[in-house]
């Protein structure tokens, strides 16, 4: 479940190994890039860690960070 707080909406996701949680990245970057809004986020082994803010609005949530998680959830097959 994406929480927000510190003026970020964040998420932590759990895979079975490494290659499941660079895969899941690899995907989210893809979509990532098509919207032009990319996550802040870290990976150790199977754990990736993803904040979302919009830069140009002054690093606050905006509702191209909300579409960003909802597109990441699709690629998970998770819900907020």
């Amino acid at each position: 479940m994406w929480k927000e707080e510190n003026d970020k909406l964040q998420r932590s996701f759990q895979f079975k190994d490494f290659s499941e949680a660079f895969a899941f990245m690899a995907r989210v970057a893809l979509a990532a890039e098509k919207m032009d809004h990319h996550p802040e986020w870290s990976n150790v082994y199977n754990k990736v860690d993803i904040k979302l803010s919009s830069h140009d609005a002054g690093d606050k949530v905006t509702d191209k960070d909300r579409k960003l998680a909802k597109a990441i959830d699709a690629i998970r097959g998770t819900s907020s």
